[in-house]
């Protein structure tokens, strides 16, 4: 049977490089404004104080239906008039409330105050901060209720309602290969009448401004999704796209959907037409190379690092590698078995990158005084590592001469962030970039300036909450982050792709600090001050010590 994915093999054929445009800027579309007659939202509290009724409000904030509609009501009508609540949406820890002196029978005016964790920007895009929250609130009595008078444009809201009203969802775009699907993570209202179509609406839109240096945006300027009917998700202004995009754009939107638990299969038309001619309907399985989430239950093989020796772990067999890794004066190791190639980094006075199959011979490639564990591309097509820290370098193969390049990365840290790179990560994808500077965790988006050069941009503090303690980090299959830290009650932490949360893992019998972290698609490990250990992800409770590795204090591998 003819699948999709071979029509899109043969198109890449034809084309040779992508010709996806890359440069398309991206439309800003708020999602968050569907009416839900059937939601109700309690109002104000007949004769509540001052204090109470603002609570309401803050409460009231997670329901932006109808413009706003439940907040409204507990403002006077000049207040009503004035506020514009789509101006932002803060995020903060909790709101702390405090009224001010002077106050009299018919007016109050009470301080806010609080922690803005981020931002919930157009499109449902999540944007973490950092810093302190400071308002002031009139407060008048109507009548016999009060309500408020006057207050700053936009909404604050309390990151625990966040939470409970709004679901993260993916819009998925191509990374600029054309080959890897990367998720766009979006917060959803849950109110929403129609959460098909108001990914579509995001899917056209383009990706958020933070991820678009990274990914391709295939759809031509005026392009439109027009909405469901006669049991197909219908779009305009697609005339001009060729065959390549068109398999490309129909990927998108299967496993968009897929993935938000609406099912298929799918019928999507383009111009009163089929999107893709071949298949006027489409399937997950049509698609299934390109499954995003199958990292999630990949097999993979563990492997440990102890005393400068590589070994391979198998159902307690602990069994030392052949060769370079194998030999000892190992100091750090990546390893794609898929592959069959290995990076490491030895020597502690004079550190070199060397490369080379796992059980093989090894070839130099980089000396510097610090050299941070390396890491791969995507499918193992190119190595990083940070020299000096402060130095990513990316070593491809010459595709004319064979032999082995490298070429420094230009990175834009964050204004005010110095200080060395401890720990550098790719993504599963490559298109993301996890750090670690001065022990906080950062998180960039990789981009390709040109066909050999590659950058790291848009970099944020995605774990404000760790301070300076974050010591370790690896990427876990569902795309969050693992850190282990110094911390001595809270040694080790997962946190959001997207810097909207942080929370601790069970620390049990955990001993900080914990200096080395992994994680397989069905456990986590954990190098803590005395063993390696390992936490079933399907038993958040107890930590125990990795078969074959009893006492030993190594650190975990994870290959696939």
């Amino acid at each position: 049977m003819k699948t999709l994915t071979a029509a899109m093999t043969a198109a890449l054929l034809v084309s040779g490089c992508s010709t996806l445009p890359s440069d398309t800027d991206p439309q800003v579309l708020r999602s968050f404004n569907a009416d839900d007659p059937s939601a109700e939202v309690a109002g104000p509290t007949p004769g509540a104080d001052p204090d109470i009724l603002l609570r309401g409000f803050f409460r009231a904030a997670a329901f932006p239906a109808q413009q706003y509609q439940a907040s409204r009501a507990y403002l006077t009508e000049d207040a009503n008039q004035d506020w514009d609540p789509t101006a932002t949406t803060l995020v903060v820890d909790r709101i702390d409330l405090n009224t001010q002196a002077g106050a009299t029978e018919d007016e109050r005016r009470i301080v806010i105050r609080g922690t803005q964790v981020g931002t919930l920007g157009n499109g449902g895009v999540y944007r973490p901060e950092n810093s302190d929250l400071t308002a002031e609130i009139v407060m008048k009595r109507v009548g016999n209720e009060w309500r408020i008078d006057d207050l700053p444009d936009g909404v604050v809201l309390e990151r625990t309602e966040m939470r409970n009203h709004y679901t993260p969802k993916n819009v998925y775009f191509f990374d600029p290969s054309g080959q890897v699907l990367v998720g766009d993570r979006r917060w959803i209202h849950n109110a929403v009448q129609s959460l098909d179509t108001t990914l579509m609406s995001l899917l056209v839109s383009g990706p958020s401004q933070y991820l678009a240096p990274g990914v391709v945006h295939q759809l031509p300027t005026g392009a439109s999704f027009v909405g469901f009917s006669d049991g197909a998700y219908q779009f305009t202004g697609l005339s001009s796209m060729n065959e390549e995009e068109r398999l490309s754009f129909a990927t998108q939107v299967v496993w968009m959907l897929a993935n938000a638990e609406i099912p298929g299969p799918y019928s999507i038309f383009a111009d009163g037409a089929p999107l893709v001619a071949d298949f006027p309907v489409l399937s997950i399985e049509d698609v299934g190379e390109f499954n995003p989430e199958a990292y999630t239950n990949a097999v993979s093989t563990l492997f440990s690092l102890r005393d400068g020796v590589v070994s391979r772990v198998s159902s307690g067999t602990v069994t030392p590698l052949t060769g370079f890794l194998g030999a000892g004066d190992i100091d750090s190791v990546a390893i794609s078995t898929s592959a069959n190639v290995a990076a490491a980094v030895r020597g502690d006075d004079s550190p070199r990158l060397s490369v080379g199959a796992p059980e093989g011979s090894f070839t130099d490639v980089l000396t510097a005084d610090t050299i941070t564990r390396p890491t791969f591309e995507h499918a193992a097509n190119a190595l990083w590592a940070v020299a000096d820290g402060d130095t990513p370098v990316r070593v491809t193969r010459s595709s004319t001469t064979r032999e082995l390049v490298q070429t420094e990365v230009e990175i834009t840290l964050p204004e005010g962030v110095t200080g060395a790179i401890s720990e550098f990560q790719l993504s599963r994808t490559g298109v993301r970039a996890a750090m670690i500077i001065e022990g906080r965790v950062y998180m960039g988006v990789v981009t390709r300036p040109s066909p050999g050069e590659r950058g790291v941009t848009n970099i944020v503090e995605v774990a404000p909450v760790l301070r300076e303690t974050a010591l370790s980090l690896a990427w876990r299959q569902d795309g969050s982050l693992l850190v282990g830290t110094s911390m001595p009650e809270l040694p080790i932490w997962r946190v959001e792709i997207d810097g909207s949360g942080a929370s601790a893992l069970p620390s049990g019998n955990i001993s900080a600090p914990v200096v080395s972290v992994a994680s397989s698609s069905s456990t986590i490990y954990a190098t803590d001050a005395h063993a390696l250990l390992q936490l079933p992800a399907s038993d958040n409770t107890i930590w125990r010590e990795v078969p074959g590795l009893l006492g030993v204090r190594s650190a975990a591998v994870v290959a696939y």
